[in-house]
C-alpha cells in the first residue's frame, strides 16, 4: 500500500519533501531517486538560463574560413540585433556576405546550431538575439564566448587539456575526442568533425595550426592553467553505462576533487580508464591522482604529465606516502608500511620492484623525483 505520508506534503518546503521523499525509500530505490533529483536539478539549471540539459555533439562551422568563425559569428549577431530578419532575410543576408554560398540548407544549420547554442532565437517568425548572444554581445570579449561554446559543446576543453601534452595532427584529435567521449559516435579515422573543432578554437585565437600539426597558444596555456579548477561545478558527466554511478559516485568525486569533469575525463581516457597499480577497471572507483601535490603545485594541477589514474584506494596510498614509483615507473613499497588486506598486499606490496605499464610520456619523469625526493624513505 501507498504510505500515506507522501500525499498530505503539499504545503511542506520542497527541501523537506526530498527528505521525507528519500526516507520512504528502500537504499536500492533512494540511489534511483537521487539519480532522477540530480537530473531534475540540472534541468532546472540549464532552464534558468535557457539551455538544454544536453550538450551538443556536432560542432558547426562557419562561413568565412577556418580562422574567421568568430568574426562571422560577430557579423551575425550585429544583424540580426539590428534587423530581427525574417528567416528568408536571413538567408540573404548570408548568400550577399559571402562568395559561393547558395544553399538555403547550408545557410539554415548553421543557423540552428547557433540556435541551439543560444545565441539566436526565433520569435514570431522573426530572428534575435538569444540569452547567449546578449551575453556574448554586452561582453564583447573571446573569454565570453569561449565559456559559452565549452557549456554547450561537448569536448572543447578536454582537446585544451590534451594539447597541453604536445601538438597534435588532426587524426590525433579525432582519436582523442572520441576516446575521451565516445557518445559523440562519429567513425574511427573520420576527421571532419575533428577539424570544426580545432578551428573554433582557433578562430578564438586558442589554438594555432603549424604544418599538420595544432598546439596551444599562450592565450590556450592560460585557460587551461584555471579551467580544471573554475570549470569543476560543471553539470556534464561522461557517458558511462551505469546510470546510478553518474547520479551520485560520480559527482561526489568531483566535490571532493575539485576537478573539471572533462579534465578527469581525458585523464581516464589516457589510461584506458584503469587504475595501472591495481588493475581497477570501473570509471567510478578512479580518482585523479597529482604526482606534484595539487595545493603546493598549482601551476602543474592541469598538466597531464603529472596526473595519472588510480583507484581511491591506491590514491589514498599513493598521496600518503606508502608506495611510489621511480623514473622508470618501478614499483617502491614504504619499509614501514604493512596491512592484512589482501588487496594491497597483492597490488602493493607483493609487487615491489615491478615495472608499472605506464606508456612513454604518461608522467613527466622530472616531477616523479620531485615527488619521491619529499619522501624520507626513498
Amino acid at each position: 500500500m501507498r504510505d500515506t505520508r507522501t500525499v498530505s506534503c503539499t504545503n511542506l518546503s520542497a527541501n523537506f519533501k526530498i527528505e521525507l521523499a528519500v526516507s520512504l525509500y528502500s537504499r536500492k530505490s533512494k540511489i534511483l531517486f537521487l539519480g532522477l533529483l540530480s537530473q531534475k536539478i540540472i534541468t532546472q539549471r540549464c532552464d534558468r538560463i535557457g539551455m538544454s540539459p544536453d550538450r551538443l555533439r556536432s560542432i558547426v562551422p562557419m562561413f568565412g574560413g577556418g580562422t574567421h568563425y568568430v568574426e562571422t559569428l560577430d557579423a551575425i549577431l550585429e544583424f540580426v540585433a539590428a534587423h530581427h530578419p525574417t528567416s528568408d532575410e536571413l538567408v540573404g543576408w548570408h548568400r550577399g556576405s559571402f562568395a559561393n554560398v547558395s544553399s538555403r540548407d547550408s545557410i539554415m544549420r548553421r543557423v540552428r546550431y547557433l540556435q541551439q547554442v543560444g545565441f539566436l532565437r526565433q520569435a514570431n517568425d522573426h530572428w534575435e538575439l538569444g540569452s547567449a548572444g546578449q551575453e556574448y554581445v554586452e561582453q564583447g570579449d573571446v573569454a565570453t564566448l569561449l565559456r559559452i561554446m565549452c557549456d554547450r559543446n561537448v569536448g572543447l576543453r578536454s582537446l585544451l587539456y590534451a594539447l597541453v601534452a604536445g601538438p597534435m595532427t588532426l587524426a590525433e584529435v579525432s582519436k582523442q575526442q572520441l576516446d575521451t567521449h565516445p557518445e559523440l559516435g562519429w567513425s574511427r579515422g573520420e576527421t571532419g568533425m575533428a577539424i570544426q573543432r580545432v578551428n573554433w578554437l582557433r578562430s578564438m585565437g586558442l589554438v594555432e595550426k603549424r604544418g599538420t600539426e595544432y598546439m596551444l597558444t599562450d592565450d590556450g596555456h592560460q585557460f587551461v592553467a584555471t579551467a580544471v579548477e573554475e570549470w569543476a561545478d560543471s553539470d556534464w558527466v561522461p557517458s558511462v553505462s551505469d546510470t546510478v554511478g553518474r547520479a551520485g559516485t560520480y559527482e561526489a568525486t568531483i566535490q571532493a576533487r575539485s576537478v573539471d569533469p572533462e579534465f578527469r575525463a581525458t585523464v581516464l581516457s589516457r589510461y584506458d580508464r584503469t587504475c595501472p597499480v591495481s588493475g581497477v577497471d570501473h570509471p567510478w572507483l578512479l580518482d585523479v591522482a597529482h604526482v606534484l601535490s595539487w595545493s603546493d603545485y598549482p601551476e602543474h594541477r592541469a598538466e597531464l604529465a603529472n596526473v595519472w589514474a588510480l583507484s581511491k584506494t591506491h590514491h589514498a596510498a599513493f598521496d600518503r606516502g606508502l608506495f611510489t614509483i621511480d623514473q622508470e615507473y618501478r614499483l617502491h613499497v614504504n619499509p614501514d608500511f604493512e596491512t592484512q588486506s589482501e588487496l594491497l598486499n597483492r597490488t602493493i606490496i607483493d609487487r615491489a620492484g615491478e615495472r608499472i605499464p605506464l606508456q612513454e610520456g604518461n608522467l613527466k619523469r622530472q616531477y616523479v623525483a620531485q615527488h619521491n625526493a619529499t619522501l624520507g624513505w626513498m
